[in-house]
């Protein structure tokens, strides 16, 4: 059977399970576009005619809408997992509609402490919701459609951002604009629920929890429940570090454009909608470029792109124009070439952005433990919040206390992005190691993937496999989604440079009885220890690489590993790689034998470890393999 999936993630649009969901949260998101906007251009004009302080109130209104994140997530992450998330959603919506109906009176008030407070509503209800959209997708959508359901809702959120960006500000600039905006808002509130009405049931995790509503101590346990596991809490922390990333840049576009680019508001939008747009289209590759797998992989390629883009933007306008009072707009921007510098760094920079986030949430969806998932996304929220507060601080403190200029920012953005990067791909090496796996089967080779589905998505197997070349753990690892223990020859496992990739994924290195004794045993007991553990193991009976491109007899070491660990074994074959730079039959120094050749695993089901032997393992692997080398 062939894993290459020929299904598209956009299919996912004619499935019950998917579409409306992701209408029930697009609608969410661009409703509270079209509100923040519609509000920030209403208060300006009334502070600007009652000669009050615009900056203050504009300020304080993203604070009441981010304030809740702080106040509510907590509860939030319980409501999620101990109730049924399909109902807790039209809940969500109707209560939507009722503050959609309380802004419509507010806007025909014109006052803007009820409209501040239906602001501070509008926050609470999108965090109600906000641990409730990562956490029903694994619900619904099975382990290959995790990624393209995470690229496509991403690309939704950003689009729905834009928009309603966009038709908060247009609506609010007619005569008419309140009784638009009120109408506009209430539609869309109306059509959410609507929506919300097809989403399949999503059972409770875990419907005996106890709701604990004090909001301070709760937080506190949420974060200490998020920091249990390692790998979620890093990831999480990555996550948050993106949102800090994200606002830093996107608050500084209005200015940025103005006093460095010369441009109108015409051209803010020009930049945020590249930007939108970068980010979904680097959400809806992820799914390609990871194969229909969860791959964090993908994680550090973002995480270069990010920086380097950031870097090239902060030197793209070497001669910041001043504020003469006349700016250019969008068609006169586009028209100037040099501009395409600054539009195509900011494309890419959001394109790699989505290739960093997407991964990461649905690494999260897959690892984290699904009877807390919801908590542990809202613990991700608040951990959001929080950064992208400090995102904010930091700019004022670089912009205005030491007063540097917004290409410097940016400049200083992208160096802390290449710092934090490091630390987590060093405090995560499995990042980093996917990230080598992706490269050599995205550059050098092409993979196609046989039967990828007998390996198991939980729990212990021993995949037996041929040995052809210096690679082949990272082309089986580039393959399965799930961590595997190699079982390596000691000299390969300390060739330079090899060794520290190997040593990072826990391989286990293994010697010859003659050769070294000592490593030997030593191997069988990590081997054991790992099988016992559920663990994936992988070894190469073989006992070396072949000399000439024929499968070498199997060592009876592998029957020695199912004695003492009775574990269902897969026998797999590598096919292809014979010939190539990593094999022995060229020269290390010669170039690849075509840059994208075609190589293939294939993988057979899993045989009973109480009737099978060395020999007819490799009399499966032989079979498996055929004929191609």
């Amino acid at each position: 059977m062939n894993e290459n999936p020929e299904h598209s993630q956009f299919s996912l649009f004619k499935e019950r399970r998917f579409a409306p969901y992701f209408f029930t949260q697009f609608l969410g998101a661009f409703n509270d576009n079209v509100y923040k906007n519609a509000l920030v251009i209403l208060i300006a004009f009334q502070a600007a005619q009652a000669q009050t302080d615009t900056n203050l109130l504009v300020n304080l209104s993203a604070a009441l809408f981010i304030l809740p994140f702080f106040l509510f997530s907590a509860t939030a992450g319980q409501l999620a997992d101990k109730y049924e998330k399909s109902r807790l959603i039209r809940y969500i919506k109707l209560l939507e509609i009722v503050i959609m109906l309380l802004a419509a009176v507010a806007f025909y008030l014109q006052d803007i402490i009820l409209l501040m407070l239906i602001l501070f509503l509008m926050g609470a209800q999108s965090t109600l919701f906000g641990p409730i959209k990562y956490a029903i997708l694994p619900q619904h959508l099975q382990r290959d459609e995790l990624m393209g359901g995470n690229g496509i809702v991403e690309m939704g959120t950003f689009l729905a951002i834009l928009l309603g960006t966009i038709t908060g500000g247009v609506l609010i600039s007619f005569n008419s604009g309140i009784i638009l905006v009120s109408i506009t808002v209430i539609s869309i509130a109306l059509l959410g629920y609507f929506a919300s009405r097809f989403i399949p049931l999503a059972l409770a995790p875990e419907p005996e929890l106890k709701i604990n509503w004090n909001p301070f101590s709760q937080t506190w346990i949420m974060l200490k429940l998020v920091a249990q596991d390692r790998y979620i809490f890093l990831s999480i922390l990555a996550i948050s570090w993106f949102w800090f990333y994200g606002a830093l840049y996107l608050a500084q576009f209005p200015n940025y454009t103005r006093f460095i680019l010369g441009g109108d508001e015409t051209v803010v939008t020009l930049l945020l909608t590249l930007f939108s747009f970068g980010v979904g289209l680097g959400s809806l590759l992820c799914e390609r470029l990871s194969g229909h797998k969860v791959e964090v992989g993908l994680v550090p390629f973002g995480a270069i792109g990010i920086t380097l883009f950031s870097i090239d933007l902060s030197f793209a306008v070497q001669n910041p124009l001043h504020d003469t009072g006349e700016f250019i707009g969008a068609m006169a921007f586009i028209a100037v070439w040099t501009h395409w510098r600054v539009m195509l760094d900011i494309m890419f920079i959001g394109m790699f952005g989505g290739f960093y986030i997407v991964p990461l949430y649905a690494y999260i969806q897959q690892q984290g433990n699904s009877n807390i998932l919801a908590r542990l996304i809202a613990g991700n929220n608040i951990l959001n919040a929080l950064f992208m507060v400090a995102s904010a601080l930091l700019a004022i403190v670089i912009l205005t206390v030491l007063n540097f200029s917004i290409p410097q920012l940016f400049l200083i953005a992208a160096l802390l992005n290449a710092i934090v990067a490091i630390y987590i791909f060093t405090v995560i090496p499995v990042f980093f190691i996917r990230f080598l796996a992706w490269l050599l089967i995205h550059t050098v080779y092409r993979v196609k993937k046989v039967g990828l589905n007998h390996i198991p998505r939980k729990g212990a197997a021993l995949l037996v496999c041929n040995h052809v070349s210096y690679v082949d753990s990272l082309v089986i690892m580039a393959c399965c989604s799930r961590p595997i223990r190699f079982v390596m020859y000691y000299k390969i496992y300390q060739l330079p440079l090899l060794h520290f990739i190997f040593k990072t994924a826990r391989t286990i290195p293994i010697a010859g009885r003659k050769e070294n004794p000592e490593i030997l045993e030593q191997a069988y007991v990590d081997i054991k220890e790992a099988l016992n553990n559920g663990e994936l193991v992988c070894i190469f009976p073989e006992g070396g690489l072949t000399k000439d491109g024929e499968l070498q007899p199997f060592r009876p070491g592998v029957e020695r590993v199912l004695a003492v660990a009775p574990v269902p074994v897969i026998p797999m074959a590598l096919r292809g790689l014979w010939g190539s730079i990593f094999s022995r039959k060229r020269k290390i120094f010669r170039l690849p034998r075509g840059i994208g050749s075609q190589i293939e695993l294939t993988i057979a089901p899993a045989q009973l470890p109480e009737t099978i032997t060395a020999l007819q393992l490799q009399q499966y692997v032989s079979e498996l393999r055929g004929d191609w080398r």
